[in-house]
């Protein structure tokens, strides 16, 4: 029989990874709120951690019943069999997700699940694991409904979108995963130009430079799966081996990042050098209001700044109206989207996106909105409902 698991990803991109996870070979895949069920064998759940752009982490299925107390819960943690897939001498982390559940405290039963497993090792050991909250070796999953529990084992370890190479980081970054599914939601294809006007620390140009030279997103970096007792590096070498073997040569590609700020783009070179992209992408220091369009045509894609205090929400008050004159002046014949948390930026900018669809960065509601700039004018465009 298949095991079960679940990803969890940015709330929006469900049908992306679930079309994602059945083309890597799962089965019974079902798309629900903020993550994707499905069902494959021990080695699809190692290569779904290594190949996914969009899941966030897989999680094995271990145990799942019916429960109307937190002793209910502990009686089902208590019955996995833990020892057979890690030991008392790694440290361990549980965390508790519910919707609906009437239980009143989920630190309490967050608490009681970490005393199951504890005491199942004293049981079977002797001894139990330590908890270690920041890097655990072992992270266990509850999942609780109004009268169901799920329990997972983490077998990715840090969240997939921590791909393993970025260096310089930016304040309030962009998830990878999300970049990586905002690219398939432009419709976006590696030979097809690709600009980010504000580049910040690089995260698409990094994403495209992947996908355009069929980078499996987590060679750079290593798994939880790889500590349990049934791992076997044997298999996986294979598979690593295979996935490097399709790994095209790094070349120069239709990519193209521009920031205003000089420390950004030292952040993006420091990044694409440190992923063996240097000398795929191009940069240029420029304000995005007077960056001329790098190709006849593309994909533009950004993730401006946004404002929270008042002054940041005056000044982007008038950069707005600036910026949509410049995709006018500039980017005629691209496809421009732009990722924002500000839902009054459509209407700052007068200008009608063709497509605004909902996404989350984390816990930030965010909407992905699209212009389309039409050769030879804006009231050429045709006409789009949202």
């Amino acid at each position: 029989m298949a095991d079960r698991f679940f990803s969890p990803c940015p709330r929006g991109l469900e049908a992306m990874l679930a079309d994602e996870l059945a083309g890597l070979g799962a089965s019974g895949v079902s798309a629900g709120q903020g993550g994707v069920a499905w069902a494959g064998d021990w080695l699809l759940a190692q290569r779904a951690n290594l190949e996914s752009r969009i899941a966030t982490r897989v999680l094995w299925q271990v145990a799942e019943g019916r429960y109307r107390s937190e002793e209910d819960i502990y009686r089902l943690a208590y019955g996995v069999t833990w020892a057979k897939w890690f030991t008392s001498d790694e440290t361990l982390r549980v965390n508790v997700t519910a919707q609906k559940s009437p239980l009143k405290s989920l630190e309490f039963t967050t608490l009681r699940i970490k005393d199951a497993i504890c005491d199942h090792f004293r049981t079977v050991t002797g001894h139990r694991p330590d908890i270690d909250t920041k890097q655990p070796d072992v992270r266990v999953h509850a999942f609780l409904t109004r009268d169901g529990v799920s329990l997972y084992l983490d077998t990715s370890g840090e969240p997939l979108y921590k791909r393993g190479f970025k260096r310089a980081r930016v304040e309030a970054p962009l998830k990878e995963n999300l970049a990586a599914g905002i690219l398939g939601l432009s419709g976006w294809r590696p030979g097809e130009a690709l600009a980010d006007p504000m580049c910040g620390s690089g995260t698409f140009l990094l994403e495209a430079a992947q996908i355009a030279l069929d980078v499996a997103p987590g060679l750079g970096r290593r798994f939880a799966f790889e500590r349990l007792r049934n791992f076997d590096r044997g298999e996986w070498g294979r598979v690593v081996r295979e996935v490097q073997a399709r790994r095209r040569p790094a070349t120069k590609l239709p990519l193209f990042g521009a920031d205003i700020a000089e420390d950004q783009l030292v952040r993006t070179r420091q990044n694409l050098d440190a992923a063996g992209f240097g000398d795929c992408v191009t940069l240029t220091r420029s304000d995005v209001l007077d960056l001329a369009a790098p190709a006849e045509s593309g994909v533009m894609v950004t993730n401006p700044p946004y404002g929270v205090r008042l002054g940041e929400a005056e000044a982007l008050a008038e950069f707005y109206p600036k910026l949509a004159d410049a995709l006018k002046r500039h980017w005629a014949g691209w496809r421009c989207y732009i990722l924002s948390g500000d839902m009054n930026l459509p209407k700052a900018m007068r200008l009608k996106a063709s497509k605004r669809t909902p996404l989350f960065n984390g816990a930030l509601d965010c909407r992905l909105f699209e212009y389309v700039m039409v050769s030879g004018g804006m009231r050429d465009k045709p006409k789009v409902e949202n």
